[in-house]
């Protein structure tokens, strides 16, 4: 059986980091690009890549992810997260390749208080959202075959994220205040790219459609930050303020838990609890494996 060719789009950011690990460990050939390898939101690039290294999976982990400033550069947001998708969507369905696009919980407006169910309505609440949302329709109407992981909360020992934010806060100040009533679930990249390499190596990538993935279980990033602070053994006096304390450009999202129940039963796939997950993380990290971007 020959190996499975595996396009991985955005290699250099949380996500892609952590799929070079991911797929390392797997029967397949792997072709890792960013933006100076291939820049996806050229088409006619895309088209060359995809048709011509005859990828059977592309991985697309690009995303313009900072929410606050999505607010006031739509055009950049929609480019990456919107047309760059439709670009990949388009190639894939040329190709023949099945496209796994990563989403995220902000699809929701977070009014809810049960986990969201992939086919619950959407409605985001600010640019960032709207654009995931329209890559998502991007992807749904093009006829490829894909698979679209929603996710929420990514963190990993790559880049900047939350948690190397609030390791660093926590070792600096004696006191911080953190946002106690929004929920969610932290979700570690790396879990996120085991998840989708077990899909790739069991060539289960014909269960199509959209799917949820976090890690286990639910805190508050008040709850996210005393845990960050207790295992990298640090004594700041972490406090709980509301959201409407902290100034932000755009409404978050008060409860975006997502259900996982759809992904475990059609991957077979064990999802770690948050927590387990974060000192796994930090672990890394206080070992040093990591590299600075």
């Amino acid at each position: 059986m020959e190996k499975t060719k595996v396009l991985i789009t955005g290699a250099n950011g949380q996500l892609g980091h952590e799929m070079r690990r991911a797929l390392s460990g797997i029967e397949c050939h792997s072709i890792f690009t960013d933006i100076d390898q291939l820049d996806i939101t050229d088409l006619e690039a895309v088209r060359r890549m995809a048709v011509g290294e005859g990828g059977d999976v592309i991985v697309n982990c690009a995303a313009y992810t900072n929410v606050d400033r999505a607010e006031d550069d739509r055009a950049t947001a929609d480019l990456i997260n919107n047309k760059a998708v439709g670009n990949l969507a388009l190639a894939a369905n040329e190709s023949g390749a099945t496209l796994i696009h990563v989403s995220t919980d902000y699809v929701f407006d977070g009014c809810g208080y049960v986990p969201y169910r992939e086919d619950d309505a959407t409605a985001p609440t600010g640019v960032y959202g709207e654009t995931k949302l329209a890559g998502e329709l991007a992807v749904t109407t093009s006829g490829c075959r894909h698979i679209i992981i929603r996710t929420a909360w990514l963190y990993s020992q790559w880049g900047n994220n939350f948690l190397k934010t609030m390791l660093r806060l926590t070792s600096e100040r004696e006191i911080l205040n953190v946002v106690f009533d929004q929920a969610g679930t932290p979700t570690y990249a790396g879990d996120l790219a085991d998840a989708i390499a077990w899909i790739i190596a069991r060539r289960m990538t014909d269960k199509q459609g959209i799917y949820h993935f976090s890690n286990e279980g639910v805190c508050s990033w008040y709850d996210f930050t005393v845990a960050i602070n207790r295992l990298a053994g640090h004594r700041c006096d972490v406090r709980p303020i509301h959201s409407d304390e902290y100034p932000s450009k755009v409404r978050r999202p008060h409860y975006s838990v997502l259900d996982k129940t759809k992904f475990r039963q059609a991957f077979g796939f064990k999802i770690p609890y948050w927590m387990d997950s974060v000192e796994k993380c930090i672990n890394g990290l206080k070992a040093g494996k990591n590299e600075q971007l």
